[in-house]
């Protein structure tokens, strides 16, 4: 009824009319996402009339009607077929300023406009094949990296940029050969990272280093979304980037690196947005080169190693409330190097654990970045050594009883998903630089031996990646306690399917064979 109304009202062609009606429209419907079928008809004629007014002259108001009641409608896959042609399309690519024209962002007044045709070419694209088709035909990613960067410092554009970026993103994932042409031809990488300076503010005071203001403002809700949507695009964007061929490659990966850095040390408006900003940071930390992930660390500045080398002094020896802003604005270094980011990944990557659920897709990506960082970077692997394996004094537990960085990673390494378990042991393992008699006092033979097995290290030795010859000293409690340690014993399952020592499990197996036998 309410489409039936909607259609007599657009077909006879009064604006204020149509406004009106429209907006009740949307109003009633604003939170439909699932259609009767029954009126599926009268949806199309309706889709089919709206655009029809789009292409009068009508008020920028009757427009933005027009395009919210569009974008509800084109929720249903099913209305789309007819409605989804190319002059269709056209008309809102012209509304949304995606022309070819040099047509400039003056006039506030049609940003609803804008927005509101993005938003309806983000659900048409999204639930149209056709539509896919035809955004290739017309272009459409040039176009919008045209209009990105019309939006370049300008103000009061958020959500312009909001989803020309999501629509960005739509198009990078619908299909693989505009990811070509994003990065190359349209040089999508340095557009994009520069859409990312804009939304965090960044200064530059070196070529890969940013200042940080610890004490600033979080990240507005606007510039976090703007942010995640460029994240995201720029991972469909760089998803084949492990080798870098060229120097100018190089030096961007290292700028976006760089960018990636400055997110991670900044918050969003919320604890989920800042989650989600910083796990989109993650995902395309994986996509860089791992030879450019150096400039995650930073050299401490001056003002930095003053700090680091005054604040515990001047703190009370009793820790208070009042002596935690100290605490928290003190650089987290390590041989001389900046490690807040590391920091921030490794809580990160705790974080997730502690969520107990979906690990392959919310760990795994930060425990192979961290992997990666530790195997290619020695600083980094040993700051992550000094907090993810300590010097061992806990000698009494089990290495998976407990509530560090360690028992929850070893809890890991016997996880049911292969996958998960794999890359929790290859982290310990880079972290005791292969070695096997390192990873066997941390985690016990027991937790290891699947990786082991698999790298053909059971009796011993080291992996094949080559590592400095710094030292790991054992801690007294573990010097004492390794003389009592048992030796290794070769287990084997009972009859009953409990572990026992294998000689004994083969034992009663004969018992259970001649007993079958004489049954016989």
């Amino acid at each position: 009824m309410d489409e039936e109304r909607a259609l007599g009202i657009v077909r006879a062609g009064e604006a204020g009319a149509i406004e009106r009606v429209l907006r009740d429209y949307s109003d009633k419907h604003r939170a439909t996402f699932k259609f009767e079928s029954t009126d599926e008809d009268k949806r199309k004629k309706l889709c089919e009339g709206i655009f029809k007014v789009l292409v009068k002259d009508v008020p920028t108001t009757c427009q933005v009607s027009c395009l919210e009641v569009l974008r509800i409608l084109s929720r249903d896959k099913r209305i789309l077929v007819p409605v989804t042609s190319k002059e269709n399309m056209q008309i809102l690519l012209r509304l949304a300023k995606l022309n070819e024209s040099d047509d400039s962002l003056d006039k506030v007044s049609e940003f609803p406009v804008i927005v509101e045709s993005l938003k309806c070419l983000c659900n048409i694209v999204f639930n149209s094949q056709m539509a896919q088709q035809l955004s290739l035909e017309l272009n459409l990613a040039a176009k919008l990296c045209n209009l990105l960067r019309k939006c370049k410092d300008r103000k009061f554009i958020s959500d312009i940029k909001c989803f020309d970026l999501r629509l960005l993103f739509l198009l990078s994932l619908l299909h693989t050969d505009i990811r070509s042409q994003l990065r190359y031809e349209l040089q999508g990488l340095p557009l994009l990272t520069q859409v990312l300076e804009s939304a965090f503010s960044i200064k530059w005071t070196d070529e890969y280093e940013s200042a940080i203001d610890r004490n600033g403002p979080p990240l507005s809700p606007q510039e976090t979304d703007c942010a995640i949507e460029a994240l995201k695009a720029l991972f469909n964007m760089t998803v084949d980037s492990w080798k870098v061929h060229k120097e100018s490659d190089s030096h961007q990966f290292r700028v976006m690196a760089a960018v990636l850095r400055h997110c991670l040390l900044i918050v969003g408006p919320t604890e989920d947005k800042t989650e989600e900003l910083h796990s989109n940071a993650v995902n395309l930390l994986s996509n860089v080169p791992v030879s450019c992930l150096d400039v995650l660390v930073c050299p401490l500045t001056h003002e930095e190693t003053a700090q680091e080398a005054t604040t515990l002094d001047e703190l009370p020896s009793d820790k208070t409330a009042e002596t935690e802003p100290a605490l928290k604005n003190s650089p987290v270094a390590y041989n001389g190097m900046n490690m807040e980011a590391i920091q921030v990944l490794l809580s990160f990557m705790e974080k997730r654990i502690d969520k107990g659920s979906s690990y392959r897709e919310g760990l795994t990506p930060v425990l192979s970045l961290l992997t990666e960082c530790s195997r290619a970077h020695r600083n980094i692997r040993k700051f992550l050594k000094d907090k993810v394996l300590p010097p061992l004094r806990d000698v009494t537990n089990r290495p998976e009883v407990g509530s560090t960085v360690r028992n929850k990673l070893v809890r890991l390494m016997t996880h049911v998903d292969l996958g998960v378990k794999q890359i929790a042991a290859e982290f310990l393992f880079v972290l005791c630089k292969e070695r096997v008699d390192s990873l066997l006092k941390y985690t016990g033979y027991g937790n290891a031996a699947g990786l082991l097995a698999a790298r053909g290290l059971l009796a011993g030795g080291r992996g094949d990646n080559w590592y400095s010859e710094d030292e790991d000293t054992d801690t007294e409690e573990y010097k004492n306690a390794k003389p009592k340690e048992e030796l290794l014993k070769p287990m084997g399952l009972k009859p009953d399917g409990t572990i026992t020592p294998l000689e004994e499990a083969l034992s009663q197996y004969s018992v259970l064979e001649e007993t079958s036998s004489d049954t016989d």
